[in-house]
């Protein structure tokens, strides 16, 4: 009796494991995140001869003045390394996606054939075909933008060429302005593009000045002809032919890959998996996105658990985890996928009440990507300084601080963890702070005394 007892509580511990997880199968909202179609060209056929001729003339101007690097005719073309990455101070896991590739089929309008035969380009009525790689910034694109978070870098070591910058960066159709770009000619005389940056958000080097791979050279914005912030990279050869730099059965301008290592026509990857105290809010063109990111929350909140795609594969699965600050697991579930989408993304959402750090974690086509947050603040005691005030809350220019204990060490964390302000001061009490270099929003001010002991709040800053 007593086994059979054993084995009916196993069987019902089992059933609400498999019903808790069962809870979690659909997500509470998310989908398709769809971006403008091409109707027109982002660089025009005109635009494109401008840059060629501005090229020329910087080239030959650098020449006579004894500037230009000195070609190596012997060696092969360049391999270039992915032309898009996250800058500094955040942890995306990816920043972007690819739409359009190079369209290989002189027909129009309506015949698109890119390298691998398919249709991942555009051609438009006026005899345009695409002749760039598309590479938008993912998620958030709007967002990303205005935290110069998604940038573009040399694909190669090089020259520039040629420079444009002080364009309007936030247009949402196709246009005649001229876009923020940086031309970059390689040792062996192919040059690179690099199209639609930010307004103020390019290098500070100039024509002539020298580049090596990876390096910075600007934000990936929405100048010139352009629907969204994107980078249209262009390349062309020595003899100022096109070059596709993927190899594909299609491609017949070229017979070997330009890439050090190149990506898979689809790419599905998670770039992100995030927690927010709200599902985020898209709008329309140029207005940012509000993303409701947290990485903070108190106990007993709403949690929102989302996951961000590209390339997602229709018929593959995500696997989706939770798990609490030791170390158990709260949900683990599998979400299938049934549709190709470009960008996606989906959520789900749950009370949790256990203080400490807790873990989102998802693995898509055998990558995880980990994500961690915190329930209560930051995982300390706010009455360790309990005769400490902090004011006023919110606050503008100044916070004060008055404390029977001296404070040695105040931080200001944001709402994603990054660090916007710390002063130390180990000679007297911190009891003012100035906040004029920070901008509005919410944060978490911790002190720390010279015991070691801590308090930290949230302070709005208006």
């Amino acid at each position: 009796m007593k086994n059979l007892l054993f084995f009916l509580a196993i069987g019902f511990i089992s059933l609400l494991e498999i019903n808790a997880q069962n809870k979690f199968q659909s997500p509470n909202g998310g989908g398709e995140v769809v971006i403008p179609q091409n109707t027109e060209p982002c660089i025009s056929n005109e635009q494109r001869e401008l840059i060629h001729l501005e090229i020329a003339k910087n080239v030959a101007q650098l020449k006579a003045k004894g500037k230009l690097q000195k070609r190596n005719t012997k060696g092969t073309h360049p391999l270039f390394i992915w032309p898009v990455s996250q800058a500094d101070g955040f942890n995306y896991n990816v920043v972007w996606a690819t739409t359009n590739y190079i369209d290989h089929n002189p027909a129009y309008p309506d015949h698109i054939s890119d390298y691998e035969c398919g249709t991942r380009s555009y051609d438009t009525s006026n005899g345009y075909n695409h002749k760039g790689f598309d590479i938008i910034s993912w998620p958030f694109w709007w967002k990303q933008m205005e935290l110069n978070q998604a940038i573009n870098i040399a694909a190669a070591d090089g020259q520039i060429t040629a420079k444009n910058d002080g364009s309007f960066d936030e247009n949402c159709g196709f246009n005649s302005d001229t876009p923020n770009y940086i031309a970059v000619e390689h040792s062996d005389g192919s040059t690179s593009w690099y199209l639609h940056m930010k307004n103020g958000g390019l290098t500070t080097k100039g024509v002539g000045d020298y580049v090596s791979e990876g390096e910075f050279l600007g934000v990936i914005g929405s100048s010139g002809s352009s629907t969204l912030p994107h980078l249209h990279f262009e390349v062309y050869d020595t003899d100022g032919n096109l070059i596709d730099p993927s190899i594909g059965p299609c491609n017949d301008f070229n017979s070997d890959t330009w890439w050090l290592n190149q990506k898979t026509y689809y790419n599905p990857q998670v770039n992100a998996a995030i927690t927010h105290n709200a599902p985020p809010e898209f709008f329309d063109c140029p207005a940012t996105e509000i993303t409701n990111e947290s990485n903070q929350f108190n106990p007993g909140d709403l949690v929102t658990f989302a996951v961000y795609l590209k390339d997602q594969e229709s018929g593959t699965s995500i696997n989706l985890k939770i798990t609490k600050p030791d170390n158990t697991v709260l949900y683990n579930w599998d979400f299938a996928l049934t549709d190709y989408y470009h960008t996606s993304f989906w959520y789900w959402q749950y009370n949790l009440s256990m203080e400490g750090t807790w873990k989102w974690e998802t693995t898509y086509l055998g990558e995880t990507t980990t994500h961690e947050f915190n329930i209560g603040v930051l995982g300390v005691d706010d009455n360790i300084l309990e005769n400490t005030l902090v004011y006023p809350n919110p606050a503008n220019k100044k916070l004060f601080i008055e404390s029977e204990k001296t404070i040695v060490n105040v931080t200001l964390r944001d709402i994603l963890g990054r660090t916007a302000l710390e002063i130390k001061n180990h000679s007297a009490s911190i009891n003012e702070i100035d906040l004029i270099s920070i901008t509005k929003g919410m944060y978490f001010v911790t002190l720390t005394s010279e015991s070691n002991t801590t308090k930290t709040i949230k302070l709005i800053k208006k």
